[in-house]
């Protein structure tokens, strides 16, 4: 009864953007109270089509989670070293399925010799990334309006120096 890692297929398309939409609508109604002008700008390009180019871009590595069949997340990395989608099912968090997603991307970007990762995270997910070594690099704006955490992890790291707290994103000196 673990949790199942694998390449998404286009195929998977439709579950994953309905799964993506309830994690928004309902995971994250902290971050967008509800607002419509945030949340029609979030869920926006949240659809089976766009979905299905996303993980069908060659330049893009997206993953599911399944446990017994069923679609209980989803990730997408990018080459350029973002992490452009990281959700999981409202009603399977805290199980280890955010953990299993961000190992696997984790190793696909060390497979394409990444060395850093980014993304944008609403607040209710922040704290999610800092247990799991990002370091929160404060405000910003995403591009669907709302505020979120700039968070980024140094992937050639030694592990036991912890979180990366008090350091800034830059990938200047590295």
């Amino acid at each position: 009864m673990g949790i199942d890692i694998r390449k998404a297929a286009p195929a998977d398309a439709a579950s994953a953007c309905a799964l993506l939409r309830r994690s928004i609508e309902q995971g994250c109604e902290p971050d967008h109270r509800g607002r419509p002008d945030v949340l029609d700008s979030w869920l926006g390009n949240k659809t089976p089509e766009n979905v299905a180019t996303w993980f069908a871009a060659p330049t893009n590595h997206a993953i599911v989670a399944e446990q017994d069949g069923r679609l209980l997340g989803l990730a997408l990395l990018t080459q350029a070293g973002k992490l452009a989608l990281c959700y999981v099912e409202p009603d399977a968090l805290r199980i280890g399925v955010g953990r299993a997603l961000l190992a696997a991307v984790e190793a696909q970007a060390r497979a394409w010799n990444i060395r850093k990762l980014f993304l944008h995270s609403p607040e209710s997910a922040a704290i999610f990334f800092e247990r799991h070594g990002y370091a929160n690099s404060g405000m910003d704006k995403a591009c669907f309006g709302l505020d979120c955490n700039l968070m980024w992890k140094s992937l050639d790291a030694d592990e036991d120096r912890g979180s990366g707290q008090g350091k800034r994103f830059c990938n200047c000196s590295q």
